[in-house]
């Protein structure tokens, strides 16, 4: 077998093997195919495509080129869920106890972030104390006695995803339906999960700008899932404006809590409860979406799924104080306001320029060693749709230092846009994709 038969015979747009795309796999992360052939293959995979088979079978060789775990020490259905990335999106922090408060066990590997703000270990390293790192068997314990573990990914977990992801990323072939979709899937397959619920954002701040790219992507997971034996389901929300209000790491943490309250933000609640509901249902726990979203409502304003949070903290060695006290989390010194100059509606917020701002104060990662600073970010005053007057506060910003605030300042308020009608509402939630098909919500 050799690596030119293989990039000419998907060049010409006939399908690889199993055995195929392994070698190719292997041999990549073994060093013995080189970059250039590697590339060749992806930009062949870019103009024409793969079948589901071997989107699967290319999700595989990777799932399976480094560490997998093994779940079977935990008790029950394991659920996980994974977003494609968005601004202020911290609904991990809360769906996870919130499942976990109706008995679904989650044991959660997360990443940190490159880009707008932190991932969710980020988020969670901004708890005073929270270890984000656990030997393999005090994980499954964890899990067992309080039903829920939030870790850092494995430095060996799909190495093969990593090498092509920084490949692809120099190549100009990220764009890929197949090559995104077994990207994501190889790690949550990896992860060890039964059943995996798939966010899948669209919108100004997400990867994906339109609903039928969303559609498609979140259609080629759930393809691979079903192929593979993981039950996969994915919801397509709206990323045209931030989710909630908070935008930076312990910011999201203390609007996190504040939802685990019952206190929390419409569309954060709203998306972290349908979530949730879909992974009740994959894993059995409840037979209708409807009966999951009761359920999980009860735990949400009885105070079961902040207690679920108090417990993981604590077992993870945080100060579980914070859920209590979110005050005790790191805290900028100063906040400078972003002001309306005129009258009118907010007709839209770019919500990607508000994660770049936010980045540019410290909360993210403009390269993979930048330090990030947990305290700073954006606190949205103001959402889509809300009328303001001249001098209304849109935004506060929370700030360490001065340098290169101004220019920051601008670019946060170059977000906002004014109109002098009210716009057309959009909704958060626009389409549920399972092995069943596509339902559009809206």
């Amino acid at each position: 077998m050799r690596a030119v038969d293989l990039i000419q015979k998907k060049r010409n747009g006939q399908s690889l093997t199993f055995n195929e795309i392994a070698f190719l796999i292997k041999g990549y992360c073994q060093g013995t195919i080189p970059d250039y052939q590697m590339s060749a293959w992806a930009m062949a995979i870019f103009f024409q495509g793969m079948s589901k088979k071997e989107t699967a079978d290319l999700t595989m060789a990777m799932a399976h080129s480094g560490d997998t775990v093994d779940l079977s020490p935990i008790h029950g259905l394991k659920a996980d869920k994974h977003s494609t990335g968005g601004v202020g999106d911290k609904t991990t922090l809360i769906v996870a106890p919130l499942v976990a408060a109706i008995g679904i066990p989650v044991a959660k590997m997360s990443g940190k972030g490159l880009g707008h703000t932190g991932g969710t270990i980020d988020k969670l390293e901004s708890i005073p104390g929270l270890r984000t790192e656990l030997p393999r068997e005090a994980f499954f314990e964890q899990v067992n006695e309080i039903g829920i573990a939030i870790v850092g990914q494995s430095g060996n977990l799909t190495p093969a995803d990593k090498k092509l992801y920084a490949l692809r990323d120099v190549t100009a072939t990220v764009e890929s339906i197949p090559l995104i979709a077994s990207s994501v899937m190889s790690k949550k397959i990896a992860a060890g999960a039964d059943a995996i619920v798939l966010d899948v954002k669209t919108g100004s701040g997400a990867f994906m700008k339109t609903v039928e790219e969303a559609e498609e992507l979140a259609l080629a997971m759930v393809d691979i899932g079903t192929e593979v034996g993981r039950k996969t389901a994915a919801v397509i929300s709206d990323m045209d404006q931030p989710l909630g209000f908070a935008i930076g790491n312990a910011l999201e943490v203390t609007e996190a809590i504040a939802t685990l309250r019952g206190q929390g933000p419409a569309d954060l609640e709203q998306l972290c409860i349908t979530l949730a509901a879909h992974m009740a249902v994959l894993t059995g726990r409840t037979d209708s979406i409807e009966e999951a979203e009761s359920l999980l409502r009860d735990a949400l304003h009885s105070g079961a799924a902040l207690a679920k949070f108090r417990a993981f903290v604590e077992a993870q060695g945080g100060d579980a104080r914070i859920a209590d006290q979110p005050e005790l989390l790191p805290q900028a010194p100063e906040t400078v306001s972003i002001v309306a100059e005129q009258d009118g509606w907010i007709a839209s917020i770019q919500a990607e320029m508000l994660g770049l701002a936010a980045m540019k104060l410290g909360a993210g990662r403009a390269k993979k060693d930048d330090i990030i600073d947990y305290s700073v970010g954006i606190t949205l005053r103001k959402k889509v749709g809300e009328a303001v007057t001249a001098g209304d506060v849109l935004a506060d910003l929370h700030i360490n230092d001065q340098d290169g605030l101004e220019a920051i300042k601008q670019e946060a308020a170059t977000a906002f846009t004014i109109s002098t009608e009210p716009p057309q509402s959009r909704p958060l939630l626009l389409s549920i994709v399972t092995a069943d098909g596509i339902t559009r919500l809206s």
